[in-house]
């Protein structure tokens, strides 16, 4: 479980977190996160939340954002925040390291998903944009349904499509969440 102080770093995008609020101290209200993404790092994939809202505020670097069809250059000083139910995604647009705050409202399961994915991601499995094998990502992505999800197709059609993935995930052992194999030193740094 997560707690405030907590640091996990994802190798394979070129991201850390560092917890400054968790969900059990905020009583699932919000999680605050401050986000370090390295030069050429970037968030897994295109997602949507679609009861949360994703308050970024950059405190140093340069981020690149794309919000719906816009695409956003922010820099230190800019805050923006992302509406439930609006695509997103960013990576660093810059050289250096861009950093930011990041408050998601409510915290749903989302610090389950960040476990899991930067666990996975820790002991090599996953590809090089960060996402497990389709199968295993079905099974995280149903469980996980509610905080996050592809911006298309249509829900009903993600839904409806990850009930046999995931089947078929647990049927060869997958399961919602990961622990990661390694010590938890290696993912985190209190």
């Amino acid at each position: 479980m997560i707690q405030q102080g907590d640091a996990l770093t994802n190798q394979v995008t070129g991201e850390t977190l560092i917890f400054h609020r968790t969900a059990r101290a905020t009583e699932g209200e919000s999680v605050l996160i401050e986000t370090i993404v390295q030069p050429e790092g970037f968030v897994a994939a295109a997602h949507v939340h679609p009861h949360q809202s994703e308050r970024f505020e950059v405190l140093e670097g340069e981020l690149g954002l794309r919000v719906g069809s816009d695409k956003l250059l922010a820099r230190a000083g800019d805050v923006l925040t992302i509406k439930p139910g609006t695509p997103h995604r960013f990576h660093n647009a810059g050289s250096e390291q861009a950093r930011f705050l990041c408050e998601i409202r409510p915290a749903m399961a989302f610090e389950s998903l960040i476990e899991t994915m930067f666990g996975l991601a820790a002991d090599g499995k996953t590809n090089r944009r960060g996402m497990p094998n389709p199968l295993r990502l079905a099974v995280i992505a149903e469980a996980h349904f509610d905080t996050v999800r592809l911006p298309a197709p249509p829900a009903f059609a993600q839904r409806a499509a990850l009930r046999v993935g995931a089947a078929c995930g647990r049927m060869v052992g997958y399961e919602p969440t990961y622990a990661s194999a390694k010590p938890a030193s290696a993912l985190v740094a209190s």
